[in-house]
């Protein structure tokens, strides 16, 4: 399985991470699949850079990010892009029209569960 986490870079007291796409058998600041930004928490404000299309395209093929590494794409606003493209191919997938052709000789009988209770509607 792929995650979507950070690996620890810099020295002793100057940490910056880059944000990596990984095989999640490996350890943490082992060898990586691709590096699709990097996050440095010691400038003020905070440095992160993110390939919002390379992030996109590894949740698009399953990758599961870590806690840190979903908060820092919320607010680089990738997971925004994302909940967007999911629901509208999904919502285009649902309303497919169908068309359905019936002749005036055939009809539908509507046969009532037992127990239940109709109003009539004329």
């Amino acid at each position: 399985m792929v995650k979507l986490r950070l690996k620890r870079m810099g020295t002793i007291d100057k940490p910056f991470y880059r944000i990596v796409a990984v095989d999640s058998r490996k350890k943490r600041d082992g060898a990586y699949l691709e590096n699709i930004g990097y996050y440095d928490p010691k400038t003020d404000p905070l440095t992160l850079k993110i390939e919002s299309d390379r992030a996109l395209y590894w949740l698009g093929v399953g990758a599961q990010p870590s806690d840190t590494v979903r908060s820092l794409l919320r607010k680089a606003g990738v997971l925004q892009k994302w909940h967007t493209m999911k629901f509208t191919a999904k919502a285009e997938e649902e309303t497919v029209p169908v068309a359905v052709e019936i002749s005036e000789t055939e009809t539908a009988e509507i046969i009532p569960e037992e127990g239940a209770e109709y109003e009539r509607v004329d």
